[in-house]
């Protein structure tokens, strides 16, 4: 009865366990592995080659234009994001119906496919009938070329990416706001604290843990961005809208070199690693959990 009360936890979490072990860990594996390898996916055979993949790819400069471009999309679409997610919420942690129904309009764009997101946006930055372009003619400026320039498309990506995610993060935040204490407003209220002091001094450190979960989470997100990329500019013009999760479906799928475009996703998987371990250890630092 005892080795039966031992072994009933580990049955129990058997299951999942197993699909763990089969779609995670066992993936990981075979990618680490085929990036030693040379494989076109079409001969049974896999070639080892040490770390020829990782040399071609440090030296590609195209990898270094994909690397840039994944690093100011993220940091540009997870601050914007996260800033503009904040005023948000501040502004709509309110009680009335207007306030409902504003949150649940900012929500909405999350609950959307991204595929059905990125059709909809390359309709609005068409540069001859899309509606972004409409507007900017009614107030006199000229037409913008939103996806078909090398200096804006990436910004367009991002402008894409902020409308999709600032509705959950607004709500998050909500959530965050609703549950810090009211006594600590009510205190720092009898001492005449000003407004300033009161976000400063007890809203932004109660929302701390909230402000940085949503800060890992988007990272990450942002890391990982394709179907936008794939949907909207397929990498282009010249290169300059390729983030890394497209770069290794390119490698991968299009030009069948399977331990380069494996050797990429250690690149992405190890970057994701490291960006989250350092969250954690600098700026965890400054989250209040009490």
């Amino acid at each position: 009865m005892r080795a039966a009360e031992k072994l009933r936890p580990y049955l129990f979490t058997a299951p999942s366990m197993l699909i763990f072990w089969l779609f995670f860990l066992y993936p990981i594996g075979y990618m680490i592995y085929l990036s030693f390898t040379s494989w076109n996916m079409i001969h049974p055979v896999k070639e080892f080659v040490g770390l020829e993949n990782y040399q071609e790819l440090l030296a590609d400069p195209d990898f270094h234009q994909v690397m840039s471009n994944t690093v100011l999309y993220t940091v540009l679409s997870v601050l914007i994001a996260l800033g503009l997610a904040l005023v948000l919420a501040l502004w709509l942690n309110r009680s009335g119906w207007v306030y409902s129904m504003m949150q649940g309009a900012i929500f909405s764009p999350y609950i959307i496919s991204l595929v059905s997101v990125s059709l909809l946006w390359l309709w609005l930055m068409d540069p001859q009938y899309g509606l972004l372009n409409w507007l900017l003619g009614l107030i006199g400026l000229p037409p913008s070329p939103w996806l078909s320039h090398n200096d804006t498309a990436i910004y367009a990506l991002v402008l894409v990416s902020v409308w999709k995610m600032v509705g959950y993060n607004t709500l998050v935040c909500i959530a965050g706001l609703q549950s810090i204490p009211k006594e600590l407003h009510e205190a720092a209220q009898l001492d005449k604290a000003s407004v300033w002091s009161e976000f400063w001094r007890i809203t932004l450190p109660m929302l701390s843990p909230t402000l940085f979960f949503l800060l890992v989470v988007n990272t990450i997100s942002s890391f990982q961005v394709f179907d936008t990329v794939k949907i909207m500019t397929q990498g282009g013009p010249v290169n300059s809208t390729n983030m890394l999760v497209y770069y290794i479906f390119e490698y991968g799928f299009e030009f069948f070199k399977i331990g380069y475009a494996s050797a990429a996703g250690v690149v992405l998987f190890v970057l994701i690693g490291l960006m989250t371990v350092f969250h954690f250890l600098i700026l965890s630092r400054r989250v209040h959990y009490r």
